[in-house]
């Protein structure tokens, strides 16, 4: 019996080391060396301060910048009221990480919000007409953190954006070229853009005319 508890007790500390220690410094030190970005988030940087992760997108109200996709849950951002007090005294975040409005297609206020978004875009891009919008600038991805749109929902909004900062149509079409994924080993799922890294890059441009 004395042998058996012996053996668990040096089970258990091997156990430990292996799946405690070792193994999540092996995955760590793996990460850090050969994944460093991913590992740390994706962090992108603009002017020396960090800006985002490439992985989450944003709300981009300024007309010289690319609007992304509609957010269920503002990208999960929040205020003071989104907030609750310890019994330590400590702030605690107590919104949505993640996730969609979850309204059936005919649930009126699903039609109202696309209705809404629709006209505001429509008021904002007066050349364009409303069955030329791309479905994905009308509605939110499962998550509300979806940082891509189609090429499609970018080339739409070149004109404005144009006119807006004063880049070149020609410019602000390499800046989404130069950020467009394909589709995966070319031929699963739809090509997509990074929002975030091309207003970065209209973000640099600006900086460099004086205009931001």
């Amino acid at each position: 019996m004395k042998k058996i508890f012996i053996s668990s007790i040096k089970l258990s500390i091997m156990l430990l080391l292996i799946c405690g220690l070792i193994y999540p410094l092996l995955t760590t030190g793996i990460g850090q060396v050969f994944f460093n970005k991913q590992a740390n988030g994706s962090i992108v940087s603009f002017n020396g301060k960090k800006a985002g992760s490439k992985l989450i997108g944003q709300s981009f109200t300024d007309k010289r910048f690319f609007q992304g996709r509609v957010s269920s849950v503002n990208y999960n951002t929040y205020t003071k009221e989104d907030t609750t007090t310890n019994a330590d005294g400590k702030k605690a975040y107590n919104g949505v990480s993640s996730g969609s409005s979850n309204l059936a297609v005919s649930n009126p206020k699903l039609t109202q919000r696309v209705q809404s978004d629709m006209d505001k875009f429509l008021q904002d891009h007066p050349t364009i007409k409303k069955e030329d919008i791309p479905a994905d600038l009308l509605t939110s991805s499962g998550s509300g953190l979806d940082p891509e749109l189609s090429p499609a929902s970018m080339n739409i909004q070149i004109d404005n954006v144009s006119d807006a900062s004063g880049i070149s149509k020609d410019e602000l079409q390499q800046m989404i070229s130069k950020h467009t994924t394909g589709r995966f080993l070319g031929i699963f799922g739809e090509s997509r853009v990074n929002v975030l890294l091309v207003n970065l890059d209209i973000a640099d441009k600006l900086k460099e005319q004086g205009k931001l």
